[in-house]
């Protein structure tokens, strides 16, 4: 007996512990919340629950509910079957009595849309939709979470863009193209008979935050996905996912009717290549009746597409997008293309092919655009197509995963660039015309609206590799469901969710958050400088790249140091990339003394000695940034020290570990990338830069054959 009870101790304190400090809880940990006025009014005025609900979404409100409201008030909640005696009440908006019919306004809610309101002493929680009664309930927990006040509740909430997916970069043999959080998560071998928990507990993790899609496979992809076997399996994932409100999406590979079909071509204007897609598309929902259809990456780094036959890109994407319009779906056409001759500047070419497409494509059609025109940089100004096609929706594509941004090693809080990007003004439709506007169609009355994010999920025990770095799809899911949000509140909320209400940590963690993705552009790559990173692998500096098959391919041909200065020339001198932005950022971005200093090696190629409004010369300027980035991140270190005592001693000691990493590498780029730019600007070292340890040699022959991402060529 005695042993029996020593092992049932140990295996709750176990399982206690792996939740506590794995993270594999992410932000619905559901910890009890501190003594304190906000958990002796919740757990006064919440101590029953009523749900009026007939679909499988039901079960999964219940377990939430029945989870998440015991832990979180430390006392038992009972489930009523009499709705006048909850407390809490979720029902459909097409099940309010006449009584809450008058007191809840439910005509401006969209299908998703949830009101979460107190009506005399019940908080009542109602949408059209059991997603949407869904995502209130998980809202409801969040107030919950984050000790929010419930007297006075009156909550209205709509999401402001359709389509919220996450594009996962996943190969059918678990490698991960840019997932640096371990191998992907889908089994493909072991579906659809294998369903593990970590399945469910995705599917959850999205609901909480209002992401409604997933697309399961790799854009650089593979037609095998599109056999039966492979629809057989995808099923398996849509059956989970439904009563969650996700719908299952997959990459299609152009030349499948070749590949898989048998066909000697993939003309989209070819009369068998359309039966042949229609008809799988048929297959496909058979067997999948709510699939979401396709995303394509066409005539890009190799991948087929229409322009193999002398087709467009709108002839492409309307035969997908016609196979699946019968079905409901959609076509997400993905806007990053460079051809296989090189352009004169990359950074102007999706405006180039796309622009003149504007209004012919399909209208289940989403052009799904990169929020910069290069490729996921730490910083970027927006892509100059965001306002220019007014007659197709455009879809934002967003990178959760740290592509360019020090992979899983660094902290880099993400919605502080989400927001610049998005609370940018394109100045299309005159002042006001915001990127925001763009996505979610207000500015140019898109029917259709979406946004993607490249997920940073893996198979890691935590999710994401590094802890905080689930705040980015944390912060990306949020953004979605309301791009108004502020980055700073996000991360209080994601903060509280996944820490605890202590004050002391949700400052210090919120300022280390807040002050991460400045400090990295400013030692990787500060005043615009961008793609600067290793080859393929993309960690680290290697601006001495100039040795590639394709020019666009190298470090080199974005920062173009000479002797004279460095910077790359988008301006009227050079490739004139400036003229594919609105005449007010045309004017803003082509003059050198009016480019934001954030952008101006992006656009302007800058003399060494140009004074910055620093008063300091640009050689100086970017010493300065280099060291400010450092120093930066040595704060970051300071500061969670100073939390020491209040975080879990195994995840202190993760983390702690990963900010000494961080710093290493910052002071990597800034000495790899100072004394490669001081071999043309024959400066002295700047005085306020850090001395580097080894000369540019040591830093050139480092190499990295198995750094994540990448396949060792031998």
């Amino acid at each position: 007996m005695m042993k029996v009870l020593y092992t049932f101790l140990f295996s709750s304190i176990l399982l206690n512990t792996l939740h506590s400090q794995t993270g594999y809880d992410l932000w619905l940990g559901y910890d009890q919340l501190e003594n304190g006025a906000a958990i002796t009014s919740y757990q006064s005025s919440i101590q029953s629950y009523f749900i009026a609900e007939a679909s499988d979404t039901r079960n999964i409100i219940t377990t939430e509910l029945d989870n998440a409201l015991p832990k979180l008030l430390n006392q038992d909640i009972q489930q009523v079957y009499d709705q006048k005696n909850a407390d809490v009440v979720i029902l459909p908006a097409s099940k309010l009595s006449p009584d809450l019919k008058k007191a809840i306004e439910t005509a401006s809610l969209k299908q998703e849309g949830f009101v979460i309101q107190k009506v005399n002493k019940q908080i009542v929680i109602t949408s059209p939709s059991s997603s949407g009664l869904l995502y209130g309930t998980f809202q409801f927990i969040r107030l919950l979470q984050t000790s929010s006040s419930i007297d006075d509740l009156k909550i209205t909430s709509n999401p402001a863009i359709d389509v919220r997916i996450l594009n996962h970069w996943d190969n059918l043999d678990r490698s991960s193209e840019r997932g640096y959080a371990g191998f992907s998560i889908w089994d493909w071998h072991r579906l659809p008979g294998y369903l593990p928990a970590r399945y469910r507990d995705y599917a959850r993790a999205n609901a909480s935050i209002g992401i409604n899609g997933t697309v399961l496979t790799n854009v650089n992809s593979n037609a095998l996905i599109l056999t039966k076997p492979y629809i057989e399996k995808t099923k398996a994932l849509a059956d989970l996912f439904r009563p969650y409100g996700i719908k299952v999406y997959l990459t299609a590979r152009f030349s499948a009717p070749i590949e898989i079909g048998g066909l000697k071509t993939a003309d989209p204007l070819n009369e068998e290549v359309q039966k042949w897609w229609n008809d799988k598309a048929a297959e496909v929902y058979k067997i999948i009746p709510d699939f979401g259809g396709f995303l394509v990456k066409a005539n890009s780094e190799g991948q087929p597409g229409p322009q193999n036959y002398g087709r467009s890109h709108v002839d492409g994407a309307n035969m997908l997008a016609k196979a699946v319009k019968p079905h409901g779906g959609i076509v997400m056409w993905r806007a990053f293309v460079y051809s296989e001759d090189e352009p004169d500047d990359r950074a102007k070419q999706a405006y180039t092919e796309f622009k003149p497409l504007d209004g012919q494509f399909e209208d289940n059609v989403l052009v799904q655009v990169k929020n910069g025109p290069i490729d996921f940089q730490p910083r970027e100004p927006i892509h100059p197509l965001f306002g220019a096609m007014p007659k197709t929706p455009l879809m934002m594509e967003f990178q959760i995963t740290q592509e360019y941004l020090g992979q899983a090693t660094q902290l880099v809080y993400l919605a502080p660039m989400y927001k610049e990007v998005l609370d940018t003004d394109t100045y299309t439709e005159g002042k006001g015309s915001t990127v925001s506007k763009v996505v979610d169609g207000s500015l140019h009355d898109y029917k259709m609206t979406g946004i993607a994010g490249v997920a940073n999920i893996g198979n890691d025990l935590n999710w994401t590799g590094h802890p905080m770095a689930q705040s980015n799809w944390f912060a990306f899911g949020r953004l979605s469901w309301d791009p108004q949000l502020s980055s700073e509140n996000i991360a209080q909320e994601w903060v509280k969710s996944s820490y605890g209400n202590d004050a002391q940590v949700v400052s210090t963690i919120t300022k280390m958050l807040m002050s991460s993705w400045e400090a990295s552009i400013n030692y990787m790559t500060p005043l615009g400088l961008h793609h600067l990173m290793g080859t393929g692998h993309h960690y680290g500096p290697a601006p001495w790249v100039d040795n590639l098959s394709r020019a666009d391919w190298t470090p080199y041909y974005y920062h173009k140091s000479d002797a004279n200065g460095i910077g790359f020339d988008r301006t009227k001198t050079g490739s004139n990339a400036v003229a594919q932005y609105s005449g007010e950022l045309n004017r803003k971005y082509g003059n050198l003394k009016s480019c934001p200093e954030k952008y101006i090696l992006w656009f302007h190629h800058v003399p060494w000695d140009y004074e910055m409004k620093s008063g300091r010369t640009l050689w100086n300027e970017l010493g300065f940034k280099y060291q400010s980035g450092i120093n930066s991140v040595k704060n970051m270190q300071k500061d969670w020290h100073s939390l020491k005592s209040k975080i879990d001693p195994d995840l202190f000691a993760e983390v702690e570990q990963l900010l000494n990493i961080q710093l290493d590498e910052a002071k990597w780029w800034k000495n790899a990338s100072m004394l490669y730019f001081q071999t043309y600007s024959k400066k002295d070292w700047p005085a306020m830069l850090e001395p580097a340890p080894k000369d540019l040699d040591h830093y050139k022959k480092l190499t990295f054959p198995y750094a994540p991402g990448i396949k060792p060529r031998w």
